[in-house]
């Protein structure tokens, strides 16, 4: 099968479901599927489901917060954190051992320098042409946009965290 490119971005609700959407509908029809969790500490509600679909998750042990709280040790370890992830994926998607692989928050991750910028290029422009690439995040470069085979924008028109409701399990994570 010939594996296309996707990019999720935007300002809106919605990027990573849309991924996860993906990865859902992928492992059903017998995909093995990487889905790789930047910025994230594994705690949001889906990957519980993942786990029973065979779909294997990888994200950090820690949460780091938000960029423009961490410190420098912080921004370091998260740094670490991503490029061990990113060299996974790597590698599994060079010897075939998936099929799918989704790389949650990569433009927020590429943008605040959160990881190797030259592992994450290679990744998307050198992928082997049998994986199905997904990324999601806040601001898409042009060059990542030019390389993709999908392409959905995603935008906030109202949201509830402008009233001061946060973030809710299940339903935000």
């Amino acid at each position: 099968m010939q594996g296309l490119t996707h990019m999720i971005y935007g300002d809106g609700k919605g990027k990573t479901t849309s991924a996860v959407g993906c990865a859902l509908r992928a492992a059903g029809s017998g995909m093995k599927v990487l889905f790789l969790s930047l910025m994230k500490d594994g705690t949001s509600s889906e990957n519980a489901m993942f786990e029973k679909c065979g779909i294997q998750v990888v994200s950090c042990d820690k949460n780091y917060g938000f960029t423009f709280n961490m410190t420098d040790k912080d921004r370091a370890d998260i740094t670490a954190c991503h490029d061990e992830m990113l060299g996974l994926a790597l590698s599994k998607a060079q010897d075939g051992s998936i099929d799918m692989l989704v790389i949650d928050e990569f433009f927020c991750a590429y943008e605040y320098g959160l990881c190797d910028k030259a592992l994450a290029e290679r990744i998307v422009f050198e992928k082997p042409e049998n994986i199905e690439l997904i990324l999601t995040g806040h601001k898409a470069e042009k060059r990542f946009l030019d390389a993709a085979d999908y392409i959905s924008r995603i935008t906030n028109e109202k949201h509830p965290y402008e009233k001061g409701i946060d973030a809710r399990k299940g339903i935000e994570y």
